[in-house]
């Protein structure tokens, strides 16, 4: 079997109020995500991960989206979609509050939520989308594949 080039994860805290020792979750919902999507991977990678806040994240929708208010998480791709994974794959970024009050309105732990989030953000880097149903079901489906993995309850299920 050959050995998997190294995909350096830097996990970035902005906002002190998040929880301890999310890093290795982080790093754990990626490299699964990678197993199952099975991506090209064509060598050494980097990608980070910032942890941040509603504020923060409120301006960085609204700079680079257009949209006027926070979101749970934001994905900034820097290869092409469905490209081969190599080099800088791109920035996710996750507000706290939001994803408090997802994890609370949904019945969920925040350390499942934020797993999930981190799998949405990183299969965007890859290329996947919801933008049309076909799309969405696509991504959910895989979504779902790997969170199983992770021991993480589907979190589209009704």
């Amino acid at each position: 079997m050959p050995v998997t080039p190294p995909i350096d994860i830097a996990v970035i805290i902005n906002d002190e109020a998040w929880p301890d020792n999310l890093e290795a979750r982080a790093e754990e919902a990626v490299f699964a995500a990678l197993k199952l999507a099975k991506p090209r991977i064509k060598g050494a990678a980097e990608l980070s991960i910032l942890l941040t806040n509603d504020e923060e994240q409120h301006e960085l929708n609204r700079q680079w989206r257009g949209k006027d208010s926070s979101t749970n998480v934001l994905s900034f791709p820097q290869i092409e979609p469905f490209g081969p994974v190599v080099g800088l794959l791109g920035d996710i970024t996750l507000a706290r509050e939001t994803l408090e009050r997802e994890a609370a309105e949904q019945g969920t732990s925040f350390a499942d939520h934020f797993t999930h989030l981190v799998v949405h953000g990183f299969l965007h880097i890859l290329g996947y989308d919801h933008l049309t149903d076909a799309e969405a079901l696509q991504m959910e489906s895989l979504e779902t594949q790997i969170l199983a993995s992770l021991g993480v309850e589907d979190p589209y299920a009704d």
